[in-house]
């Protein structure tokens, strides 16, 4: 299983986003600020700034940057509607390539999540 880190500000915050809106389940539960998620072969790890080695290992931890996960939808258009009447930020408009078509959401502490629809084959 493929694992990611993401510093969050509001761990309740984040947890409620993957869950609720992008289809995570909670592999273990919530704790003293760290928290596992999973969807398919993704462990998606969550944790408060200092919580553990994630604020201690390289630079500061904080949440953003440039660095995204990327979930794959069939269905760009009706996810995105729904992110947008939860109040997520959706960064800029919906972008379409040869491989597909991709949105940019950010999570409650503003780490970037696309969210990309292959072309049909």
């Amino acid at each position: 299983m493929k694992a990611i880190r993401y510093i969050v500000d509001d761990l309740t915050a984040a947890c409620d986003f993957y869950r609720d809106l992008l289809d995570f389940e909670e592999e273990l539960e919530l704790s003293n600020g760290f928290a596992s998620l999973k969807r398919g072969g993704i462990r998606l790890m969550l944790s408060v700034p200092g919580f553990g080695t994630s604020g201690r290992a390289g630079r500061a931890a904080q949440p953003g940057g440039w660095n995204r996960l990327q979930l794959r939808t069939n269905d760009l258009d009706g996810l995105v509607s729904r992110l947008i009447l939860s109040g997520a930020c959706i960064c800029g408009e919906i972008t379409e390539s040869m491989a597909g078509r991709q949105a940019v959401v950010e999570d409650p502490a503003g780490n970037p999540v696309e969210i990309f629809q292959p072309t049909a084959a």
